[in-house]
């Protein structure tokens, strides 16, 4: 694999398990874990906090998207210079010549309906 790639994965991983925190935090019909932090609600106030988190939310969902399409071209372009190929195409060339397929139709002898039937 490459190292970018692995960068860009470990980069995903991490925007990801922040995001599950960001979403725990967040406040929900029935409370969520934001509710046991009221001293902190009380003073940044509800609203902000509320609109903080939804757009950190909304910004790590787009890092996700623009990271993850980003790393399929970095493996697209890494497994196109690796050695895959060139074993692809050994195996290709190892592989038995194919037979001549037989004519088709094959050649059907023709019956005359006028003859009599050979006897046994």
């Amino acid at each position: 694999m490459n190292i970018a790639f692995t960068i860009l994965v470990v980069l995903i991983i991490l925007a990801a398990i922040l995001l599950i925190v960001v979403v725990l935090l967040q406040n929900g019909k029935d409370g969520g874990l934001a509710t046991n932090f009221t001293s902190a609600n009380q003073a940044l106030g509800v609203r902000q906090t509320a609109t903080i988190l939804e757009k950190a939310t909304w910004y790590l969902v787009a890092f996700i998207l623009v990271l993850s399409v980003i790393s399929v071209f970095t493996l697209r372009s890494s497994s196109a210079k690796s050695t895959g190929d060139s074993v692809s195409t050994e195996i290709l060339n190892q592989a038995a010549p194919a037979e001549e397929a037989p004519a088709f139709p094959a050649e059907i002898p023709q019956v005359d309906p006028t003859a009599e039937p050979a006897e046994e």
